[in-house]
């Protein structure tokens, strides 16, 4: 382990005041001995960084699954007072609101006798790659409503029901978005993506529940073994990218206008309540309320296909829960034994709210939130449940992904996709991409173990186990 920072249980780690200037509270990481061969010095340093931010409380954290990112690490959080805290586009990252959705079906693998072609349906129905653009049209008008009411706006223009947004965090929308601070550019870069998949790790998995681990969460969520789950793992597009871009520009000055220091300019930031931060927030919120939309008409269009290819009606597809793992969000937690009012960054971290939280879905209410953990290209992916420990220690958070352990050019130099797809093709999983190096930037070696990574929130609590999925099939961006 890197010097200087101190071993404080079997799975926590912590970066003390002092370890860089300027620290405000320690920064605190969980790791098992496993992946603490694969911190990167660069991450642990982003993280001691952002414990020099004002308002910041108790500790910055970061998840097992940490690895360098932009400004934040990728799977930190942090929550800042509301009075006297900011807010950081580098603690949301450019792909606002990036994140899941599971969906179960009445089918078994048994079910699948045309996988290759429902694979190859699918594809065709929701568009993949770099820039990608949908067949539909969005108005100027459209646009804005979707960006205001989130997955409201899909299930009203006929992309789904209303069971869909009571299973989405946030009920599928931000109050607090404000289209008026995305620009021009952004818009136009929405209009023509709106139900696309992307590029890089996103992904559209057929998937099947291998093991159950708890059997009353199991139960409450609808998930059962042997049962066929779509997976879709996306944002906010060009869109979200566009948000933060322009405003990193605008808040780059307002660190100097508020004459706040850093050790790094990508922890560009604004107090909450300042102009520059409120105008962040807003239009951040915006994004991630097209991203949900958005994950909502591919929802819509997954159901096209398996009702025309399986003889399953359309409702019989049911959305377990959808999770950001992009995002920031004004939140009410426990700070010192009261409650208090915080903006809690989470990126590349996924919320995980226990039994009871008024946030959580009535019907999961008993078992806590859902938390759906995508593992790799190949590899397993896991939904758990929110934990009251959570709450306690990390802000309601928990991990959102394996991590990355290669860049993806150093994938693409190391691995051959070509490769990639006749070994998982010789395990029973067909894989659908654009090209060959789409495959090899995303594959399972460029990521550490996702089984790892969630057995670290699990034994700490953050986290429980409630399934391990495996995939069938797996189209990438």
């Amino acid at each position: 382990m890197i010097d200087g920072v101190q071993r404080i249980g079997e799975y926590e780690w912590e970066v003390p005041v002092g370890f860089i200037p300027g620290m405000n509270v320690p920064g605190r990481f969980f790791l098992s001995d496993m992946l603490s061969k694969t911190l990167e010095e660069g991450a642990l340093q982003q993280l001691a960084n952002v414990a020099t931010m004002p308002g910041i409380i108790h500790n910055s954290l970061a998840m097992p699954d940490i690895h360098w990112g932009y400004g934040f690490p990728i799977g930190g959080v942090a929550a800042f007072d509301y009075g006297t805290g900011v807010i950081s586009p580098g603690g949301v990252g450019f792909d606002i609101n990036c994140g899941v959705r599971l969906l179960t079906t009445p089918l078994q693998p048994s079910d699948l006798i045309k996988k290759k072609e429902i694979l190859d349906n699918l594809y065709d129905a929701v568009p993949v790659g770099v820039g990608a653009r949908s067949t539909l049209r969005l108005s100027e008008k459209q646009l804005e409503t979707m960006m205001t009411d989130g997955a409201g706006f899909a299930v009203a223009e006929g992309y789904g029901n209303q069971d869909d947004l009571l299973h989405c965090e946030e009920q599928g929308r931000m109050k607090e978005a404000d289209p008026a601070h995305v620009s021009k550019k952004a818009r136009s870069r929405g209009v023509p993506q709106s139900g696309t998949l992307g590029a890089g790790n996103h992904f559209l998995e057929i998937q099947v529940v291998e093991e159950i681990y708890d059997e009353q969460a199991a139960q409450a969520y609808g998930i059962e073994k042997g049962q066929v789950c779509m997976m879709v793992h996306c944002g906010s597009r060009g869109l979200g990218h566009q948000v933060c871009t322009d405003h990193l520009q605008i808040l780059e000055h307002a660190v100097t206008k508020y004459h706040i220091n850093l050790p790094d300019k990508q922890l560009a930031c604004a107090p909450l309540t300042s102009p520059e931060g409120k105008a962040y927030f807003g239009g951040m919120a915006a994004a991630a309320n097209y991203a949900w939309a958005n994950r909502q008409i591919i929802t819509h269009q997954i159901r096209n296909v398996l009702t025309s290819m399986c003889g399953i009606a359309y409702d019989d597809i049911r959305l377990v829960y959808d999770v950001a793992h992009n995002v920031a969000k004004l939140e009410e937690h426990e700070i010192d034994g009261k409650k208090a009012r915080v903006c809690v960054h989470r990126k590349g971290a996924t919320r995980a709210f226990g039994p009871g939280c008024p946030d959580v879905p009535s019907d999961y209410s008993h078992v806590g939130q859902p938390v759906i953990i995508p593992g790799s290209m190949g590899s397993s992916s896991f939904l758990l449940k929110g934990t009251d420990v959570a709450m306690n220690r990390t802000f309601g958070s928990t991990c959102h992904g394996a991590g990355r352990v290669l860049s993806r050019s150093q994938a693409k130099k190391k691995i051959q996709g070509k490769n990639i797809r006749e070994t998982l093709g010789k395990a029973g999983i067909m894989v659908k991409a654009p090209h060959d190096g789409a495959i090899a930037e995303e594959a399972p070696d460029a990521y550490k173990p996702s089984s790892e990574v969630v057995s670290v929130v699990h034994n700490l609590g953050l986290s429980r186990l409630v399934a391990r999925l495996e995939p069938l099939g797996v189209i990438k961006g």
